[in-house]
């Protein structure tokens, strides 16, 4: 999966199995609708998956987010990235990071649900 800035400064998301010919696809006027009519485009982060299907999935999720969001991503800004969270801004009495027991963790106090898991992925441009 990786993030694109086309020359207009929108963002293009997509995944691929082969990132170095895709970028030299973009690049050449032969990838997407979106980056042809915005060359030259410029990569700004990618995340590597073993999956083809959990790559597209998170491409998705991705497509969804605000433009905000994916800069906190793209910048490694992962405290922004919580506070940007829909999840995070529709349930903020969720605690993020406490001291509390583990039970009191995994669940929603408005809800009493327990949360979702995290989307893993293995990040080559960004460190945690």
């Amino acid at each position: 999966m990786y993030i694109l800035e086309c020359s207009d400064g929108s963002y293009y998301t997509g995944s691929t199995n082969n990132l170095e010919l895709r970028i030299q696809q973009h690049q050449n006027g032969e990838g997407a609708n979106h980056t042809k009519k915005r060359l030259p485009v410029k990569l700004l982060y990618t995340e590597e998956f073993q999956r083809v299907d959990d790559a597209f999935y998170r491409e998705k999720q991705e497509q969804g987010w605000s433009r905000k969001k994916k800069e906190a991503l793209i910048n490694g800004d992962f405290g922004k990235l919580v506070q940007l969270a829909k999840n995070y801004t529709q349930f903020p009495d969720v605690m993020v990071a406490s001291t509390s027991s583990a039970t009191e963790e995994t669940t929603s106090s408005a809800t009493n649900n327990p949360l979702p898991e995290p989307v893993e992925g293995n990040s080559k441009s960004v460190k945690l």
